[in-house]
């Protein structure tokens, strides 16, 4: 029984809503319409596309090289060899991985298997570690303009 009264409340409100339009006034086309709106909401667009801009020319990850430099169980050794990469080439980066027991230590993000190849040879004639450095398949992070170049294949 309640069920019938809610549903005959209900549709008193519903045929009370489907009604309240009239579709026999003409339709006047000379009406003007004036939008009075906080002048702050064109401030805030303006900010939101500086953001957007900035976002684009941050960071990006893609697919690319890193070396694989070292991997020991020695922290000094692995802190000896990172910042001793860091005052060689400053404009690359140095990854420390830690996998229980070792730490693994990995440099830069190349786009290019012959550029990882190129650095790899360098850091090898230097000398800085015993083993074999290897070049690893990775997600790299790289600016967006650099990607961007990179993709047009401008060098």
């Amino acid at each position: 029984m309640k069920g019938i009264y809610i549903l005959l409340l209900f549709s008193f409100f519903l045929e009370d809503n489907v009604f309240c339009q009239n579709k026999d006034l003409p339709i006047d086309s000379s009406r003007n319409i004036t939008v009075i709106k906080d002048p702050r909401i064109d401030l805030l667009g303006k900010e939101m596309a500086k953001y957007n801009e900035s976002l684009a020319e941050k960071m990006r990850s893609t697919k690319g090289y890193r070396l694989m430099v070292m991997n020991s169980s020695n922290r000094s050794e692995v802190m000896k060899v990172r910042q001793q990469l860091l005052q060689m080439f400053p404009e690359q980066s140095v990854y420390i991985v830690f996998q229980s027991p070792y730490m693994k230590l990995k440099f830069g993000n190349f786009l290019e298997k012959g550029e990882a190849e190129d650095y790899r040879k360098i850091i090898s004639a230097a000398q800085l570690v015993n083993g074999n450095i290897y070049i690893v398949p990775e997600m790299i992070e790289i600016r967006a303009d650099k990607l961007n170049q990179a993709q047009a294949g401008d060098p």
